[in-house]
């Protein structure tokens, strides 16, 4: 899952740890070995946030649902299929937010982006970095249309190593527009409720 997922999973606002949380789980990908080591400078709240992003990176790279998207990908993303699977999934998150959370999109975007701004020096270089294009471009409201998610992919795709095959890749979401959606419909409930119970483990032992 990408980063719309990422955020809503960290927990609800309600929760005294939701700062924490969020913070962590959008540093996830920066935090490398232990979040717990001293190195990293983590508080306790951010070291469970990177840990939920973990689970959630996990259980959606192990998930059948998944899988199946990769496969229809494969041939033109081949080892970068499962980005764009979680770009396309963060796509269908976007357009029915409300029905999935109960919750409105743009509310939940202001909050997110807020939180991020009044914690910038709790990110890490690249993630406060990351963090300012995303806001500035507005990416997670442009995930609800294929030229927020072209433009996404695009930008990937510069970041790789080798030929990905992300730059052409909205050509695949337009053409099995609603055979992945489906699969997204399956798979969004069993990540949520994982990912409660993990939070909840966390949180109970942090």
């Amino acid at each position: 899952m990408n980063i719309l997922a990422h955020g809503y999973l960290s927990g609800p606002r309600s929760s005294d740890q939701y700062t924490g949380l969020l913070v962590g789980n959008f540093i996830g990908d920066f935090i490398k070995g232990d979040p717990a080591s001293p190195r990293h400078n983590l508080l306790a709240d951010e070291i469970t946030g990177v840990r939920v992003h973990r689970a959630i990176d996990s259980f959606t790279d192990a998930h059948p649902e998944v899988a199946a998207v990769r496969d229809l990908l494969h041939p033109r993303c081949h080892k970068y299929a499962g980005a764009a699977v979680d770009i396309f999934f963060d796509h269908f998150l976007a357009i029915n937010f409300t029905q999935l959370t109960g919750e409105s999109l743009p509310e939940f975007i202001g909050r997110f982006y807020q939180t991020l701004q009044e914690n910038t020096a709790r990110l890490p270089t690249g993630a406060a970095r990351m963090a300012e294009y995303m806001i500035r471009q507005d990416w997670l409201t442009n995930y609800q249309y294929t030229e927020g998610v072209d433009r996404s992919l695009k930008g990937v795709s510069r970041r790789t190593a080798f030929p990905s095959g992300l730059d052409t890749a909205i050509e695949d979401l337009e053409r099995y527009y609603e055979e992945i959606a489906r699969h997204f419909s399956y798979f969004w409930p069993s990540l949520v409720g994982h990912i409660q119970q993990v939070r909840t483990t966390l949180t109970l032992f942090s």
